[in-house]
Formats: structure tokens, C-alpha cells, sequence
């Protein structure tokens, strides 16, 4: 019995290593070198290059042609499919926040460097904001994005937008680091974020990160610029704060 129970742990630990490993290579931006991936694992190389290759033949880890490994294909559907019941649980909760203050409502994630929308309810005014659900964009040029970028350390956010670059949508959007930065930290002291015509031209977006979640997530508020003025915003900012806490509070992130 005792050796059948080691198998059992050492089993338990294998998985737990392996997906440890698949957490290290999405944190080094979805490509490392062996080496690299024992240094931030501590693990030792025999074991490291055994998850891999068990990690590269059920398609989670791929091996590049410079030799270095990335994630593997297989993860995608696994974390789409995340993704939409993440959204599908918050419906309701986008549904009262729509009821509110009578605009778009919108769920987003931060995914491999990117923006990634996952629920959305629209506004019942016949002039209304559609964001595809599913639909990817670059962080630094929307609302959710830079909502979701101010909750991260400074050297994180350096090290996306060097992988990413800093593409402008519109002549709003910003295109340099030092500009980013501080507006980051101008989110992160008012409490939300807001999408000045930076994604799209007459739309204005009012964002808050949903706190307290194993990956970053953000809710917003999205409408034309003529609705949601100055004024609008500072009434419809709290709104979308109260339900950003309320879905920190209620969905099921255990």
C-alpha cells in the first residue's frame, strides 16, 4: 500500500510540475530554452526535459526550429473555451450593469499579450457599440486593456509592450511607453480607465480591472463619445466600479 500511495504522489507532483512549466513559459511570454526553464523552476534538467517532451507530444508545448520550446496549439481551444464560460457566468451581472446607466457592456481578458472581449451585452439605444465576442486586440489601445495593464508591476507591462509594440488604432491611441506609463499610473490612483476614441473614432469606453482574479480581467461601459460625456462618466465610473467588485465577489475563481 505504501508504495502504491508514492506512485499516486509522484504522479500528482509530475502534473503539478508540468503545469508549473506551461505558467513559466506564458510568464517568459510563450517561448523558453530549456535552460531558462530550469532556472525559473529550480527543477533539475532530466525531469525538466521529460515534462516537456511529455508536454510536446500531447500537443500543450511545441519546439521551435531554433530550438527552444513555446505553447503548443492544443492550449488554445482550452483557453477559449475558459474564456467563454468566464463570460457566460458574468452575463447576468452585464445585464444589470447595461439596465443602469444604458450602454454597452463588455468582459475582457488579457490572453498571450492580449485584449480578448468574452462576454458582452448591448445597449438598447439604436445607435450602440458591437465588439465581437472573442475578438483580440492590443492592451495599450483600449479601456479593459489599460485597465487591466495598471494592476501589473511596472517591468511587466515594459516587458508585454516590448513583445507587442505599441500600434496606434486612431491618432488617440498612445504609441509611446513613457506616455503609457503615466497614464497607467493615473488609472491605477482614479480607480478606472478610460478609452478616449484610441480603439475606434466617436467612441468613448469608461474600464475598471475585476480585482482578486487568476488572470487579469477588466469590465467596461462603451458608448459614442456624444453620450458619454464628461458628466455621463463621472456617473457611470461608480457603477461600473460596484459591479468590477461584484464579480471579483461572486465568480466561482477557485
Amino acid at each position: 500500500m505504501a508504495a502504491e500511495k508514492g506512485g499516486r504522489d509522484g504522479g500528482v507532483q509530475s502534473l503539478q510540475r508540468a503545469f508549473e512549466l506551461l505558467e513559466h513559459l506564458a510568464d517568459t511570454g510563450g517561448e523558453a530554452s530549456l535552460s531558462e526553464l530550469a532556472t525559473l523552476s529550480g527543477l533539475p534538467m532530466p525531469t525538466i526535459h521529460r515534462l516537456i517532451r511529455t508536454l510536446v507530444d500531447l500537443g500543450y508545448v511545441r519546439q521551435n526550429t531554433n530550438r527552444r520550446y513555446a505553447l503548443g496549439a492544443r492550449l488554445i481551444r482550452l483557453g477559449e473555451n475558459a474564456s467563454m464560460q468566464f463570460g457566460s457566468w458574468a452575463r447576468p451581472l452585464l445585464v444589470e450593469l447595461v439596465e443602469e446607466v444604458g450602454e454597452t457592456a463588455n468582459l475582457a481578458v488579457l490572453e498571450r499579450d492580449e485584449v480578448v472581449y468574452v462576454a458582452q451585452v448591448p445597449s438598447k439605444h439604436s445607435m450602440r457599440m458591437f465588439t465581437e465576442v472573442g475578438r483580440r486586440l492590443l492592451p495599450h489601445g483600449t479601456g479593459v486593456g489599460k485597465a487591466m495593464l495598471a494592476q501589473l508591476p511596472a517591468d511587466d507591462v515594459a516587458a508585454l509592450l516590448r513583445r507587442t509594440g505599441m500600434p496606434a488604432y486612431t491618432e488617440h491611441t498612445f504609441t509611446d511607453p513613457s506616455s503609457l506609463a503615466a497614464e497607467l499610473t493615473r488609472i491605477a490612483s482614479q480607480g478606472y480607465a478610460l478609452d478616449e476614441a484610441e480603439q475606434e473614432l466617436g467612441v468613448r469606453c469608461i474600464a475598471v480591472a475585476v480585482p482578486g482574479m487568476p488572470v487579469p480581467a477588466a469590465v467596461s461601459v462603451s458608448g459614442p463619445s456624444g453620450r458619454l460625456t464628461a458628466d455621463a462618466v463621472a456617473s457611470i465610473a461608480p457603477v461600473v466600479q460596484k459591479i468590477a467588485d461584484r464579480l471579483s465577489q461572486q465568480l466561482p475563481v477557485t
